[in-house]
């Protein structure tokens, strides 16, 4: 398409001028402009039950002096629109010392291609497909009761450009698919889930053999939670999983590691730089650059490449996630984790793919390690504070361990701790590195946007679980 700017119907030139006006005296600030198309299945108890298409356009300026930013947006993209945004945010140039920041690094590199996911498969043949694997899950297993299936696909185009003249363009497509069943027998009956997806076009991801596995792992799912029992309480060596376990290191470690909440010094890991906080041979990183993946981006919504940062090092602290205006109130670079939901909003630090390395150990190792402990598997909710690092999360598919072998499935079982002693307390680091299926989404301060998470398999020791079981 066409460049947003084009929308203001005034030349580039006089756009900047309004630019240095108004935010160049400041430390820092840009014009975020934004169009996106959103689209959305729901196939629910048979029927389609929902189809919704939606685009946005508009534009964001923000200034920023010191810890103080202005911020002013519209979808009215024309130039009195742009200029009553330059009057709102103008105030704040009195507070800085009038040194406009130079502008982020410049990139060739470009994750993905102008071409919207949305127009392909159409309307129609999405419906089609839905039908389809409404009717395959329910032939496969007398005892299922219900399927739920959706279709979920956006296109995002980003243009950033400073006062200083920098200019960014972005292109983001991002598809997820869900498949969620519910088998029963009796009066008894339990639900199971998948979801997969990633940052390309629908045909990568509705092959039939990716939706029939996805069928089938959230079929086993369901029948697994049929067998389950309730999880006993108490304190347990603890194994999880490889994937899309590491939504608790998202959670529980990685919002710790944002530069804001640091500088703040309001996060459990505030003043722990370069020093020991997760058991040797742990390391975290929160790589944005993986091509394809549910949290990468060619920039940040700064205008920052994004990077491979690593957080923590053979358990020790090395790096917080950095936007532009906390690195330069913290004395360091921008690690381009930038975030934003929509023009609508303004950036923070926030994640990109946030997942533990690889470590040494066979994950069958692991499991005959534990002597009385508990398998998880997959998460689902979870809560955290993220001053105090403190957590609750829900296992979602979870077993027993006796004597290093896999035993009954367990229900209700939720993983306590807190965030910095769960990281002293991983004793064993699997070899088997695996990132999420694409489904990541994350909130902060009521904005959300999509991660990745992963981590190979690992066994942490006595961990508190909850549970109902005696």
């Amino acid at each position: 398409m066409d460049s947003l700017i084009d929308q203001f119907d005034i030349e580039r030139a006089e756009i900047e001028s309004v630019l240095s006006d108004s935010i160049g005296k400041a430390d820092d600030g840009e014009l975020f402009m934004e169009y996106a198309e959103t689209e959305a299945l729901v196939f629910d108890n048979g029927k389609l039950k929902t189809g919704t298409f939606d685009t946005r356009q508009g534009f964001g300026l923000r200034a920023v002096a010191g810890e103080v930013s202005a911020y002013s947006h519209s979808g009215d993209m024309s130039e009195a629109g742009l200029k009553r945004a330059a009057d709102a945010v103008r105030a704040v140039q009195s507070a800085s010392g009038g040194t406009y920041a130079d502008a982020p690094r410049g990139t060739n590199r470009k994750l993905y291609s102008a071409e919207s996911p949305i127009g392909a498969p159409s309307f129609e043949e999405k419906v089609k497909l839905l039908e389809t694997i409404d009717a395959h899950a329910r032939n496969l297993d007398e005892r299922v009761r219900q399927v739920s299936v959706s279709l979920a696909g956006s296109w995002q185009v980003v243009e950033i450009l400073r006062a200083d003249g920098h200019f960014v363009r972005d292109v983001r497509p991002l598809v997820r698919i869900g498949i969620n069943i519910v088998a029963g027998e009796g009066d008894r009956q339990e639900s199971g889930s998948y979801g997969f997806g990633g940052r390309a076009g629908f045909g990568e991801f509705i092959t039939t053999d990716k939706w029939q596995h996805g069928v089938d792992e959230a079929l086993r799912m369901a029948l697994v939670n049929l067998e389950a029992k309730p999880a006993p309480a108490g304190t347990f060596d603890v194994v999880l999983g490889a994937g899309w376990p590491g939504v608790m290191l998202h959670e529980a470690v990685g919002h710790g590691l944002e530069g804001d909440f640091n500088r703040k010094k309001t996060s459990a890991f505030s003043e722990l730089m370069g020093k020991q906080v997760a058991s040797k041979g742990v390391t975290v990183v929160d790589n944005g650059t993986i091509d394809g993946r549910r949290g990468s981006l060619s920039v940040d919504d700064e205008g920052t490449p994004t990077n491979d940062t690593t957080l923590i090092e053979d358990g020790i602290l090395v790096g917080y996630m950095q936007d532009r205006q906390n690195a330069r109130l913290m004395g360091v670079e921008s690690t381009g984790n930038g975030r934003r939901q929509s023009y609508a909003h303004q950036p923070m630090p926030r994640m990109t793919n946030t997942y533990m390395t690889a470590g040494e150990h066979d994950p069958q190792e692991i499991l005959k390690s534990v002597k009385d402990g508990i398998y998880a598997v997959s998460f689902g909710g979870g809560q955290v504070d993220i001053t105090s690092g403190k957590f609750v999360f829900d296992c979602t598919e979870a077993y027993e361990i006796k004597d290093g072998k896999v035993g009954q499935p367990l229900k209700g079982a939720n993983l306590i701790g807190n965030g910095p002693e769960a990281m002293q307390r991983i004793s064993m680091v699997g070899k088997d590195l695996e990132l999420d299926t694409g489904i990541g989404m994350c909130g902060k301060q009521g904005q959300g946007v999509p991660v990745g998470v992963g981590q190979p398999t690992l066994r942490m020791d006595a961990v508190t679980v909850g549970g109902t079981g005696v």
